[in-house]
């Protein structure tokens, strides 16, 4: 299997920035896709940022309207870690964020990690 332990999370105040780190470990050998999640309270599980996977080389990048150009995804893979660079944060984008990864069809999630952004 593989585990997900994401990092960065805290709070920060509106218009600041985060980097969120996922660190992936256990059976890990191909990887084709790798994401950022977020569910706010009361809301549903919604699509963040994903980045597809081929080699050691990334495919294309997909994000959410809401965060284009304030948000970006990227990895390491010598660390077997994903990042997401959040810049000029706003209150909507409180949140738990998680990581998630899918491997032969098989998806993985982390636990997630809050990110609470003030106004």
């Amino acid at each position: 299997q593989v585990q997900l332990v994401e990092s960065g999370g805290g709070l920060v105040q509106a218009g600041g920035s985060l980097r969120l780190s996922c660190a992936a470990s256990g059976s890990i050998f191909s990887i084709s896709v790798m994401g950022w999640y977020r569910q706010a309270p009361g809301k549903q599980r919604d699509l963040v940022a994903t980045m597809t996977s081929g080699g050691s080389t990334s495919g294309s990048t997909n994000y959410a309207d809401s965060v284009k150009g304030r948000f970006t995804i990227f990895r390491d893979n010598l660390k077997n870690t994903v990042y997401l660079q959040k810049n000029s944060l706003k209150p909507e984008d409180t949140a738990v964020y998680y990581c998630n990864v899918a491997q032969y069809g098989v998806p993985y999630w982390g636990k997630g990690t809050l990110v609470t952004v003030s106004s």
